[in-house]
């Protein structure tokens, strides 16, 4: 891959859209409605090559976790992203409202069991039991359903803004892999 190919016109206009998305992070938000799952989704499904489509999205939450801190829950919390990431570029093949939607929601909810997994294996809050597992699990879903309306209205954002520039814009539909 050469320089040219990396300053795509597509790579810049999508790698864009992801740093304004982190940058969204950092403004004053509902709790937990954000467009982390959006943007790894997006730029997995968007941004051709893999190196990319992982690069790009990490860059841009690490960049905004500078800003907001760090935790000591921060591995599972990318590890959940790299995986987002990678069921973008599956999403990438079929880009349609409905799968747009699945993969959101399906987002959502391995962010969800991955971090909260890791809070009750992590933390003294819970006693390392079945019992404990569910009870981190069913301490969480008051914020699951801002993550999951955030995650679908971004990824409806991201997704469908990107559709209308590729109207206006066909060689943003160009696909390099």
């Amino acid at each position: 891959m050469n320089l040219k190919e990396i300053l795509s016109t597509k790579v810049l206009v999508v790698s864009g859209i992801i740093l304004f998305a982190a940058v969204m992070r950092l403004v004053p938000h509902y709790p937990n409605f954000t467009p982390i799952a959006a943007i790894a989704l997006f730029g997995g499904a968007h941004l051709g090559r893999k190196w990319l489509a992982f690069f790009v999205p990490l860059f841009a939450l690490f960049i905004s976790d500078l800003f907001l801190g760090f935790h000591s829950f921060m591995i599972p919390v990318y590890v959940s992203f790299m995986l987002v990431v990678l069921l973008g570029n599956v999403l990438g093949k079929n880009v349609k409202v409905h799968t747009v939607a699945g993969s959101a929601i399906a987002s959502s909810v391995l962010f969800f069991l991955i971090t909260n997994f890791a809070v009750w294996a992590g933390s003294p809050f819970y006693p390392q039991t079945f019992a404990g597992l569910m009870q981190s699990y069913t301490m969480a879903i008051p914020f699951f359903h801002s993550s999951l309306l955030g995650d679908l209205f971004y990824s409806g954002v991201f997704f469908g803004g990107f559709y209308l520039l590729q109207q206006r814009y066909p060689s943003l539909a160009v696909i390099k892999s």
